[in-house]
């Protein structure tokens, strides 16, 4: 998993949404990162559970980040991590890249059932 640059980032996802028009989905997902590439252990015995508890924190607090991935369900991943302060700014040009590659959805017609269709007055029953 490579980690990109978010203005390269969002290029490659043009790309692949692009390439995955007709034949696949792309899969993007948003988590919180705290800077860690392993997972913290988990406890295994009550002691060490209390000694874990009396674990300091750093002492310069972790500025808050975004790790955002993609991918298309075969070889092609694509990830980034996104700080706090550039937020905004990223997500205005994911939103921007989402509209342009995303014309082709169909819109699903609802089916209403007869009997919750009955029992909702409409407004010009009510007068």
């Amino acid at each position: 998993m490579f980690i990109e640059k978010n203005d390269d980032f969002l290029t490659q996802l043009t790309l692949l949404y692009q390439k995955c028009r007709k034949t696949r989905s792309v899969t993007v997902t948003v988590k919180r990162f705290d800077g860690r590439s392993k997972p913290r252990p988990r406890p295994s015995t009550k002691k060490t559970a209390q000694q874990a508890k009396g674990v300091k924190k750093p002492d310069h607090p972790v500025e808050p980040q975004c790790l955002i991935r993609a991918c298309d369900g075969g070889k092609n991943k694509l990830s980034t991590v996104v700080y706090a302060k550039d937020l905004n700014k990223f997500q205005r040009a994911y939103t921007s890249v989402l509209r342009s590659n995303l014309d082709g959805l169909k819109k699903h017609n609802k089916k209403k059932n007869k009997s919750a269709a009955a029992s909702v007055p409409t407004a010009a029953g009510d007068q």
